[in-house]
């Protein structure tokens, strides 16, 4: 039996037919807004006898390799003795600009829809007509060309001809990497307590795709034992790839550590780790015009021969991979990840590329989604992020901007407009200087999808980069705004914030789980865990839980003894903080004094941390201690985690903040870290936001505090303290610092090694 090669007409011919420079992202954002609403507009001057969005399939035999290539093509118009293959497409640029020949590709496509169509019903000819539609004034710009059967059976293989060495690369892959999984054993010599049970429970998840949320305490191994299981059904051929989403940069090199000690067992899987494009960029400015940047300019003339060298040598590719060979081959490191991305059996990248509807992988269609596993580690943090995501902010002060430096254009009046808006928004904002609004306002969409049309045609015109930074800015944040409009339902709220000149708008995503599951329901099982998915039943209501999903709770393999935890019952509140600060000094430095060794104390707030820390070390210089500060790169984080050395006989101390880069995903093994102080119960701060939450969430009979404060902020405690115990021969200290942890609905919070 022959192999079988599936691919869609379009992926077909892009890889054939790329060509030229990496777009302008302003021109992608174009297409994705006003693409089908375009499409509609042509669709519905049809006539009777014409049909859209025609399904057509055809199977090609070349090279011992069956290829399966389908599609839907836009139109099929039906004029007297005639057939007529129509594909759309929608532009910004002056159509007088478009050429017959401008743009081969989209010759390539009607070409192979038309031979499909045709050997379906034996016709020697075939018309196919090129159709361009302007997004801002409707203006339609056609070209017509007719072939003979011959000539577009003879185009469709020549384009199999010139796909077939990658095609052929791919299929001897996927028969040694299916090979290699039915080989492959637990890397491991044996499961540890709990693990077995986990990998089990993932397993059965993906085969019966279903959904599942494991809560697994932290030490058992969580990340092989989602990833383990998942690649054993991807070698039974129920899963094409997977997903590994993270939150943090730390947790993604823990899944690359996993798909690299498996690739030392005889693993032969190609997994992709993606960075985002602010960091891998090999420009001091993230600019994508081939003016700019000879790494976008004539990209796709470079990256198929890109695709065969990396997949023909390597396997598991991480970031430095990625920029080796983009380097090597002149291309851009983040789009050439997105390429490979496209490819790979595994992916290993942040939540928003998946569930952000402004940013998300578009080139992934549903068909590959519903082959495709998520396995979202760290899952508590999906909570906040998915409400950002699926929120979209603007400010009064860019159009004002934009309104002062074009002068005298079309953007002018739009960016007037706007301003215009905010100033009446203003007025209406109550004394406290904000103003909630729980219907879309559909008078500022019409504005924004205004301004978005008018500045896309002043990005085309511009040449110089650097003039058109506030720009583009301004107009990605327009284009999510109308992105996130589409949205809007009852489980969003618009408000207001006018503080001196400026004013703040932002469409608010109070519950995100009716759009995660949406997203998610679209694969084939998502697997969603953390080693504090605590309280379940908040965790699986917020993140588009049901019914018929699994659940498991892995127990702590662990022992009590190894955790001496105590509760120090001072008060941590706003007003008493001055009050009981000394109090807490004098229990911190009696505990490193007594035990010695290293200790994490985490605080609510940086203020509160600073003044803390202040006093501390002003009182008790011979004690050394490090502090966390704001926005600390990288090199910055790991210098801070290199002070805990192993070993140490002197008591030292790491002030953090809870909730921040050094509460969760860090690992300091063995004596590195011998105990953890938290202050409070992690309550996120008062704000107009959070209030907002809890009257949504008490209005639909939950209770609104503990959805908006308690919850999210208990399970900053649980990260936290969960930084110390790693391994069977972890041992040390937790002390939580509030008086509110003795209550019965706290204690009732608390996981059972810690009660």
């Amino acid at each position: 039996m022959l192999p079988e090669v599936k691919i869609s007409v379009r992926a077909l011919v892009e890889y054939v037919y790329r060509s030229g420079s990496i777009d302008n992202k302003f021109r992608t954002a174009t297409t994705l807004t006003e693409g089908t609403k375009a499409h509609k507009v042509i669709q519905s001057t049809y006539q009777e006898t014409d049909q859209k969005e025609v399904f057509l399939k055809t199977e090609l035999e070349y090279k011992e390799m069956i290829f399966i290539v389908e599609g839907r093509c836009d139109g099929l118009i039906v004029r007297y003795d005639e057939l007529l293959i129509d594909e759309i497409k929608s532009t910004s640029r002056d159509l007088a600009e478009i050429k017959e020949d401008s743009n081969p590709v989209h010759w390539a496509q009607a070409k192979v829809y038309a031979y499909m169509y045709a050997k379906d019903h034996d016709l020697e000819e075939m018309s196919v007509q090129l159709t361009y539609i302007h997004v801002v004034t409707e203006e339609l710009k056609k070209f017509q060309k007719r072939f003979s059967f011959q000539e577009l059976k003879q185009f469709v293989e020549e384009l199999v001809h010139d796909y077939y060495p990658y095609a052929s690369l791919m299929n001897e892959h996927h028969i040694r990497r299916d090979q290699s999984i039915q080989d492959l054993q637990f890397p491991f010599e044996a499961y540890r307590e709990g693990q077995r049970k986990l990998a089990g429970a993932i397993y059965k998840t993906i085969a019966e795709e279903k959904n599942i949320f494991a809560n697994a305490p932290t030490g058992i191994g969580k990340t092989i034992s989602t990833i383990f299981p998942t690649v054993k059904a991807m070698g039974e051929g129920k899963l094409e790839r997977m997903f590994y989403l993270t939150a943090k940069t730390i947790t993604r090199q823990t899944a690359e550590e996993a798909f690299s000690l498996m690739k030392n067992k005889g693993l032969c899987m190609s997994a992709v780790t993606l960075t985002a494009k602010e960091k891998i960029c090999f420009k001091e400015e993230t600019i994508c015009q081939k003016e700019y940047c000879e790494f976008a300019n004539g990209y796709y003339d470079r990256v198929n021969e890109a695709l065969l060298d990396i997949f023909s040598n390597e396997t598991f590719i991480n970031r430095t991979m990625v920029e080796e060979y983009a380097r090597k081959h002149t291309l851009c490191p983040f789009e050439f990840s997105l390429d490979l991305a496209f490819v790979a059996d595994a992916i290993i990248c942040d939540y928003n590329y998946i569930f952000d509807p402004k940013v998300s992988l578009k080139r992934f269609f549903d068909e590959h989604k519903r082959q495709s596993a998520l396995l979202i580690d760290e899952a508590h943090n999906l909570v906040d992020r998915a409400r950002e995501m699926f929120s979209a902010q603007l400010q009064k002060s860019s159009f004002l901007t934009l309104k002062r430096e074009y002068k005298g254009t079309n953007l002018y009046e739009s960016a007037n407009k706007l301003n215009k808006y905010f100033i009446e928004l203003k007025k209406k904002c109550s004394e406290k200087g904000h103003l909630v609004l729980k219907e879309l306002q559909e008078d500022l969409i019409e504005r924004l999808e205004q301004f978005v049309l008018s500045a896309e045609s002043e990005l085309l015109q511009q040449t110089k980069s650097t003039d058109q930074a506030l720009l583009l800015d301004t107009y990605f944040a327009a284009t999510g705004f109308c992105r996130i409009a589409k949205l809007y339902d009852e489980r969003y709220v618009t408000y207001v914030e006018a503080e001196k000149n400026e004013v703040h708008i932002k469409m608010f995503c109070l519950d995100p789980s009716f759009l995660l599951r949406q997203t998610s329901k679209k694969f084939r099982a998502t697997v969603y865990f953390s080693a504090t998915l605590l309280p379940l039943q908040y965790f699986m209501n917020m993140l588009g839980g049901t019914p018929e999903d699994y659940t498991l709770s892995v127990p702590s393999p662990f022992s009590k003894e190894q955790t001496e935890v105590f509760i120090q019952p001072l008060s941590t509140r706003y007003h008493d903080r001055e009050n009981t600060k000394k109090q807490i000094i004098e229990m911190l430095s009696t505990l490193v004094k007594e035990r010695g060794g290293n200790y994490f104390i985490f605080f609510p707030s940086y203020q509160y941390m600073k003044s803390v820390y202040e006093d501390f070390t002003l009182n008790f210089p011979e004690i050394r201690t490090i502090i966390q500060n704001h926005r600390m790169s990288e090199m910055e984080r790991e210098q801070f985690l290199e002070e805990f050395k192993a070993g140490n006989q002197d008591a030292f101390i790491g002030f953090a903040v809870l909730g921040g880069i050094f509460s969760e995903g860090v690992d300091l093994k063995g004596d590195r870290l011998n105990g953890v102080i938290v202050v409070g119960v992690g309550l996120p701060q008062l704000s107009l936001e959070r209030n907002i939450m809890k009257d949504y969430f008490q209005a639909t009979g939950k209770n609104g505090y503990d959805y908006a404060y308690t919850f999210p902020g208990i399970n900053k405690v649980l990260q936290a303290g969960g930084r110390l115990i790693r391994s069977e021969t972890d041992s040390g200290v937790i002390v939580l610092v509030d008086d509110r942890f003795l209550t019965e609905k706290y204690q009732r919070l608390l996981p059972n090694e810690w009660k």
